[in-house]
């Protein structure tokens, strides 16, 4: 089957990560394939597959169950099975340097940090795909980073996050329906109810 996108949802397999801030990719992968009645499965490989029709267009979702420092090792060996160039390729990671609920779409420049994101830039050829990132904010101090994002969302958060997964994915949505490029000035300007309160 030929796909126009392949979404890849970054986070860690097993129940241990599943509501942790490092998994909101998955999170929001989980919650695209819902809402277009589709379900995950296991792949042929390192991953967990969905396929999701919309707007008469096939998307492959995958989420790498290689862990989050691999997971380019997986896009990779699906990006040759499916012939799907990398600028159709869009990843949904975490952001620790954006404030929770904030969601920004762009094509990738750097790792910014992101282990996730460097093995991807380390297996797919041309850096042209795009992130789809999710602000986890940064309330750690020196040396915490790893136990943070290992932790799950507190309670008091719960709200904000699930705005934010929905938010995500109408991201998905605008991506499949008008490509990155046109669809990035209309998703940066959303924001979550709390974002308004904070940034009105």
């Amino acid at each position: 089957m030929s796909y126009k996108y392949l979404i890849v949802g970054l986070g860690n397999p097993g129940s241990e990560y599943a509501k942790t801030r490092h998994n909101i990719g998955w999170m929001v992968a989980d919650a695209f394939v819902e809402k277009h009645a589709s379900t995950f499965k296991d792949g042929k490989g390192d991953w967990y597959e969905a396929e999701v029709t919309y707007r008469r267009q096939s998307i492959l979702v995958v989420k790498p169950t290689t862990y989050m420092n691999l997971s380019g090792e997986a896009v990779k060996v699906l990006m040759r099975k499916h012939q799907i160039a990398s600028d159709k390729i869009i990843a949904i990671v975490d952001e620790y340097n954006f404030p929770l609920g904030k969601i920004h779409l762009k094509t990738v420049k750097s790792d910014g940090g992101h282990n996730g994101v460097t093995s991807l830039l380390q297996n797919i050829p041309k850096a042209d795909f795009s992130l789809l990132r999710c602000g986890i904010a940064k309330n750690f101090g020196p040396g915490e980073l790893v136990r943070y994002v290992l932790s799950p969302f507190a309670e008091t958060e719960q709200r904000t996050v699930q705005e934010m997964i929905e938010l995500g994915v109408k991201a998905l949505e605008a991506v499949a329906a008008h490509g990155v490029l046109k669809s990035m000035n209309i998703i940066n300007s959303w924001k979550t109810s709390t974002e308004k309160i904070d940034n009105p």
